[in-house]
């Protein structure tokens, strides 16, 4: 059965992202749940950084059992459990109708501590530079789940091309999107292409990372698995990673009973 009551505070940090707690009342976000079974917690968080999402913690025995027999039967078919690879791996082997999500996996990066420099020159954007920064997506990264006016996007940060009048093009954004109590999240990281190598995804990440540690506690971001320069673009900005699944219930399959 789902309870009201969010993750503990020292909880894994998806678990609390998933939860999206409320500053004003430490209350779960809309329609979010909460599931539990012995050392296993399972949050259910609908619409979250572009999919239905289940974040499941917790021994592996447990977290079969919450999954299989409580969690999916209560919710709909494109909710897709995640978290560590070997846990996602388990739960798996143990549910009939549950597969591996297909692609390359990903990591879980987060940090508890402030970036050791912010860089300067870069900023939080007013209307004007989101607009730009709308563009720039459009341009070179098309299929993020973050850009600005999209739900759950809080705020960017930018990076610009500083001409001789002071004024430039720009050049890099990274977004603070879907953060709640516990866990800042940063998404939306983009670099124009001609001005990638210089540095800048780095500039703005750290920018973004210390403004989430410092609110939040704890900054985190998912990255695909196959993307080295990102992963160590982030590992710049002081993340550390561990390698993360997901599931979803194979085409065709009503999932368990």
């Amino acid at each position: 059965m789902a309870e009201a009551e969010g993750p503990h505070s020292d909880a894994a940090g998806h678990l609390l992202w998933a939860a999206q707690l409320s500053a004003d009342d430490g209350c779960v976000g809309p329609g979010v749940r909460v599931f539990r079974h012995g050392s296993a917690t399972a949050v259910v968080s609908p619409g979250l950084s572009g999919r239905d999402r289940i974040a499941v913690d917790g021994e592996a025995d447990d977290a079969l059992v919450l999954v299989r027999d409580e969690v999916l039967a209560e919710v709909g078919p494109g909710y897709r459990p995640f978290g560590e690879a070997e846990l996602i791996a388990e739960v798996v082997r143990g549910t009939p109708g549950l597969v591996a999500a297909g692609g390359p996996g990903f990591l879980w990066m987060e940090t508890a501590e402030p970036p050791s420099a912010v860089p300067e020159g870069v900023r939080w954007l007013d209307a004007e530079g989101e607009r730009e920064a709308v563009a720039l997506f459009e341009d070179a990264f098309p299929g993020s789940y973050a850009r600005p006016g999209r739900p759950g996007a809080r705020r960017w940060a930018g990076a610009y091309d500083q001409d001789p009048d002071g004024t430039g093009a720009l050049l890099a954004v990274a977004g603070d999107a879907w953060s709640g109590v516990g866990c800042g999240f940063m998404a939306g990281v983009v670099t124009r292409p001609e001005a990638r190598g210089r540095g800048l995804g780095v500039a703005v990440s750290r920018f973004v990372v210390d403004a989430l540690v410092r609110e939040y506690g704890r900054a985190a971001l998912m990255v695909d698995a196959d993307n080295p320069a990102a992963i160590a673009a982030y590992r710049r900005a002081g993340m550390r990673g561990r390698e993360f699944a997901a599931a979803a219930r194979a085409r065709g399959s009503a999932g368990p009973s």
